[in-house]
C-alpha cells in the first residue's frame, strides 16, 4: 500500500512524513490487521511427493486446491467427459448451448490441445461479452428507469450496457474499466465512450416527487446511491452500513462514509443529446403538439361515461404511444463546482441533522493516522478516487474482481460473500490462491481473459460433478468449499430464456442497440404510471433477441425472468440465488412464452428430420440436452409421439433437468 498512500497524501498537498508528524489514533492495530485490509501475500506454490499428485497439480490453481483436499483427506473427482465439458464451457462463457455439430467436433477431436483451442475460441467470441456483461450489470444494479412511482425512463442508458459488453470483448484492462466508470467525464469530457462509462453514477434509483419536492432529501438519496455502489462493486465492503453510525463490525467510521461521499459532491446529471439543434427543435415541436392534444382530450373525460369514455381513453392511449421516441442521448454526469453539495456528517443519516462538514478522503483504515482530507473544491476528485482504487498495491480491488470471476465459474467464490470482504463476510476458503490470482491479474496488466483461461484450463474446473467419494466427502465438506467435485448448477433466467429461443430456432443474433420491450400481460402494463411507455418493436423478430438486450425496467419485471430468480434492480446483486418452486414448472408448462417456442421447436424438428419418431426424439435430445436419449428415454418418448402432438413433446424437453441444469 506504500504507493497508494503516497498518492493520496500527495494529492492533499503534504508528504507522508508530514502527515505522520501528529498522528491521531483513528484506528486500533487489530482493526488494521483484518485479512482483507492487509497487503497481498506472495505465496509459494505447494509441492507434492507422489507422481499422481504432481501430475494433477501441474497448474498453480490445482496445486493450491489439491493441498487443501489432501490436508482434509479428500481427493478430486475424475475429469468430466467431453460432451459435459463443452456444454459447461458454452453456458459458462456464452450463456448458450453448443450445437450438436459443435459437440461432435469436440468429442472427436483427438488433438492434445483440443480443450485449449475450445476455450480460446469461446473467449474470442462476441457472445462472451453478452454473457459476462450480465454479471457486471447485476453488481452495479443496472436499470434503465429510475424506479419509485414514476419510474421515468433514462434515454440512452442502454449505451452503458453496450459499453460493458464491448469492454469485456476487447479485454479492456480492468483498471481502465474502473477509472472510466468512476471518472469518465473527467478523463474524457468530449469522449463518448468515457462519458457513457460514467453513466455508472446514474444507475441508482431516483425519487422524482411532484408538487412540494424535498430537494435536500432527494439529493441526499442520490449521493447515497453513488457512494454505496463504490463500496459494493469495487471495494467489496459494506460501506453503506456506516451512513448512520460507525460500522458495527468493520473498521469504517461514519466520518469515512461521508468523506467518501465527498468525492461525489459536485456530480450532477448530464443528458447529452446527440442531435443537431434543428433536430431537437423539430422533436420538441412534435412533442408539444401531441401533448397539447392529449391535454385537451383529458379535459373532456369528466363529461363522458360508458363506451364514449372508454373510446376517448383509447384515443389518448394511442396518442401517448405515438409520442416520438427520445432523441439519441448519453446519460452521464458532470461536475458543477459552483453548486456542489457541502458534505456533512448526518446524525443517524438524517439529512436534516447536519453535523461537522467534511472533505474528500478514502477509507482511513487504509491510511496513516492523521492523513488530511483533500480540498473539497479541488478539480477532478473522482479521477483521484479511481487512481486510488486501481493502484496495483490496493489490497481489495484485484482480490474482489478475481473472486467474482471465480464465483461465476464455480458457483461459489473463494470468498463466498463477493460484496462483503469485511468481518461479517465469509473467510476465504483458499486465501493463498486468492492472492496468487490477484497478483497474476495485476501483473498481467489487469486483463480479465487470461484469468478466465487460467481457471478454465485447471483440473479443478474440469472435474466431474459426480465423485466416487461423494458419501465421505459430503460429510467432511458438505458445501464443497474444498472443490472435491464440480458443482452442478441450474441455469440462470437469461440462460433458460436464451436456450429456449435458440433451441426453437428463433434466436435473433443482432447485437447492441436500443433495449427491447416484449409482449407482457396487459394487466401488468396497466399498473405502470405511464402504460404508453411500454412500446413493442414493429419487427417481431426483435422479441427473440438475447435477454441481455431486454429493457431493464424497475417497475415491470418479466414474469418469466422473475420466477427464475432474476434479481430486482434496486440493489447490487453479488450472486444469483437459485430457488425451486411450483410457479417455475407452471411457467414452463403453461406459460405463453414456453408454448409459443415449443411450437417453433416442433416445426424445426420436422424440417430437420421429417416425421420419423425415433429421429425426432434423438434430434430433440441432441438440441436440448447435448446428448442422445438413453435407452430408457427413447422408447417412452416414441410411444408418447404416437398419441400426442410433437409440440407437447417439445414442451416437455424444455422441462428436462438436462435442459435446465449444467453438470
Amino acid at each position: 500500500m506504500r504507493k497508494t498512500l503516497g498518492l493520496v497524501v500527495m494529492l492533499a498537498g503534504v508528504t507522508a512524513a508530514g502527515a505522520a508528524d501528529a498522528p491521531k489514533p483513528e484506528y486500533r492495530e487489530n482493526e488494521r490487521a483484518f485479512w482483507s485490509l492487509q497487503p497481498r501475500s506472495q505465496p509459494a506454490l505447494p509441492e507434492f511427493e507422489t507422481a499422481a499428485d504432481q501430475a494433477w497439480a501441474g497448474r498453480p490453481i490445482d496445486a493450491f486446491v489439491l493441498r487443501k483436499l489432501t490436508a482434509s483427506g479428500l481427493r478430486p473427482a475424475p475429469e468430466a467427459d467431453r460432451a459435459t465439458l463443452i456444454r459447461r464451457l458454452y453456458f459458462d462463457l456464452w450463456g448458450l448451448a453448443p450445437s450438436p455439430a459443435d459437440v461432435a467436433d469436440f468429442v472427436n477431436d483427438a488433438s492434445p490441445d483440443a480443450y485449449e483451442k475450445l476455450v480460446d475460441r469461446l473467449l474470442a467470441s462476441p457472445h462472451y461479452g453478452e454473457r459476462w456483461a450480465q454479471h457486471w450489470l447485476d453488481v452495479v444494479r443496472f436499470g434503465e428507469t429510475e424506479g419509485f412511482e414514476y419510474d421515468r425512463h433514462l434515454a440512452g442508458m442502454w449505451r452503458y450496457r453496450d459499453y460493458v459488453i464491448e469492454s469485456l470483448n476487447e479485454d479492456k484492462p480492468y483498471d481502465q474499466f474502473v477509472r472510466e466508470q468512476i471518472a469518465g467525464d473527467e478523463i474524457g469530457p468530449e469522449n463518448h465512450e468515457t462519458l457513457i462509462a460514467a453513466g455508472l453514477h446514474r444507475l441508482g434509483a431516483v425519487r422524482r416527487n411532484a408538487g412540494n419536492q424535498e430537494v435536500a432529501s432527494s439529493r441526499n438519496e442520490v449521493l447515497t446511491e453513488r457512494t454505496d455502489i463504490i463500496g459494493s462493486a469495487f471495494l467489496g465492503l459494506t460501506v453503506g452500513c456506516a451512513r448512520c453510525h460507525d460500522h458495527m463490525f468493520d473498521p469504517i467510521r461514519q466520518k469515512d462514509y461521508y468523506r467518501l461521499q465527498a468525492f461525489m459532491a459536485a456530480t450532477e446529471e448530464n443528458n447529452i443529446v446527440l442531435a443537431s439543434e434543428q433536430e431537437q427543435e423539430a422533436w420538441k415541436a412534435l412533442v408539444k403538439e401531441k401533448e397539447g392534444e392529449i391535454r385537451e382530450l383529458r379535459k373532456k373525460l369528466d363529461d363522458l361515461t360508458g363506451e364514449e369514455k372508454g373510446r376517448l381513453h383509447q384515443k389518448i392511449r394511442n396518442l401517448e404511444v405515438s409520442l416520438p421516441d427520445p432523441l439519441p442521448t448519453i446519460a452521464t454526469i458532470k461536475n458543477d463546482y459552483e453548486h456542489q453539495t457541502p458534505i456533512h456528517i448526518l446524525e443517524r443519516g438524517d439529512y436534516g441533522k447536519k453535523k461537522d462538514q467534511v472533505g474528500p478522503r478514502v477509507l482511513g483504515v487504509l491510511l496513516p493516522d492523521g492523513t488530511p482530507e483533500l480540498d473539497a473544491y479541488r478539480k477532478n476528485l473522482r479521477t483521484a478516487l479511481g487512481e486510488w482504487l486501481t493502484d496495483p498495491d490496493h489490497p481489495l480491488t484485484a482480490r474482489v474482481l478475481v473472486n467474482r470471476i471465480w464465483l461465476y465459474h464455480f458457483g461459489q467464490g473463494i470468498v463466498n460473500t463477493p460484496n462483503d470482504f469485511g468481518f461479517n463476510g465469509d473467510r476465504p476458503s483458499h486465501p493463498e490462491l486468492l492472492d496468487y490470482l490477484a497478483n497474476e491479474f495485476v501483473a498481467g496488466g489487469w486483463r480479465i481473459k487470461p484469468i478466465h483461461r487460467m481457471i478454465l484450463l485447471s483440473q479443478a474446473y474440469r472435474q466431474s460433478s459426480d465423485s466416487p467419494l461423494a458419501p465421505v466427502a459430503t460429510e467432511k465438506d458438505p458445501e464443497n468449499r474444498l472443490l472435491w467435485h464440480f458443482e452442478r448448477r441450474r441455469l440462470e433466467a437469461e440462460e433458460i430464456r436464451d436456450a429456449m429461443i435458440a433451441v426453437s430456432g428463433k434466436l435473433n443474433p443482432a447485437m447492441g442497440g436500443q433495449s427491447i420491450m416484449v409482449p407482457v400481460d396487459d394487466q401488468l402494463v396497466d399498473l405502470l404510471y405511464k402504460p404508453a411507455q411500454w412500446k413493442l418493436p414493429e419487427d417481431q423478430s426483435e422479441h427473440y433477441r438475447r435477454s441481455v438486450y431486454l429493457i431493464a425496467k424497475r417497475n415491470l419485471r418479466l414474469p418469466f425472468m422473475e420466477v427464475f430468480d432474476q434479481p430486482a434492480l434496486l440493489t447490487s446483486c453479488a450472486r444469483r440465488q437459485s430457488s425451486t418452486h411450483a410457479p417455475q414448472a407452471l411457467e414452463l408448462l403453461n406459460g405463453p412464452f414456453a408454448n409459443d417456442l415449443a411450437e417453433a421447436f416442433a416445426e424445426r424438428l420436422r424440417k430437420e428430420v421429417g416425421d420419423d419418431p425415433v429421429q425426432l426424439v434423438e434430434r430433440a435430445y441432441l438440441l436440448a440436452a447435448g446428448r442422445l436419449p438413453a435407452a430408457g428415454e427413447l422408447k417412452p418418448a416414441v410411444e408418447f409421439l404416437k398419441t400426442q402432438p410433437l409440440r407437447e413433446f417439445a414442451l416437455a424437453m424444455f422441462n428436462l433437468n438436462d435442459f435446465l441444469y449444467v453438470n
